[in-house]
């Protein structure tokens, strides 16, 4: 998993209209705030989207562009998106890889689970915030994300 305070790593994935999408494509213009879902039927996975959705005014204000990573393949993720009505662009692999595991983020209990979690990458490209997690309950840390977005704010 990276590291806060780190460089963030140029990770090149696709869109689900299969443009491709770099990381660091945002350095320069705005922090980038990515939730790797655990998968797309994960009820707990949607719960946190739903709540990016519902944060995503304040997060904006905070010149944050969100963006969901999924490891299905782009055409499940296309319809997720269209069922769920997500307004972030939605996130796969390219070649094969998932974004997870790009990232580090990894099946666990004998490869049953896919790890899910949250990275903030400030303007400059660099890690303020970055945590997974086996159970999707932990992958979403509502207060850290907060305190890291405010801090991208004050400058910290």
């Amino acid at each position: 998993m990276l590291e806060t305070g780190s460089p963030a790593p140029d990770v090149v994935l696709e869109d689900t209209d299969g443009h491709t999408v770099r990381v660091s494509d945002h350095q320069g213009k705005h922090a980038v705030l990515i939730y790797f879902m655990r998968s797309t039927t994960c009820p707990v996975c949607n719960w946190h989207v739903q709540d990016l959705v519902r944060r995503r005014d304040e997060l904006a204000a905070g010149d944050v562009r969100v963006l969901v990573a999924v490891p299905e393949d782009r055409e499940t993720a296309a319809e997720w998106k269209a069922r769920r009505r997500i307004p972030f662009p939605v996130l796969v692999g390219r070649g094969g890889g998932t974004p997870h595991e790009m990232i580090g983020l990894n099946r666990k209990a004998f490869g049953a689970l896919q790890q899910s979690g949250t990275v903030l990458i400030d303007s400059q490209g660099v890690i303020r915030h970055a945590h997974g997690a086996t159970m999707p309950t932990g992958g979403y840390q509502r207060k850290e994300i907060t305190a890291a977005v405010q801090a991208l704010r004050v400058g910290g």
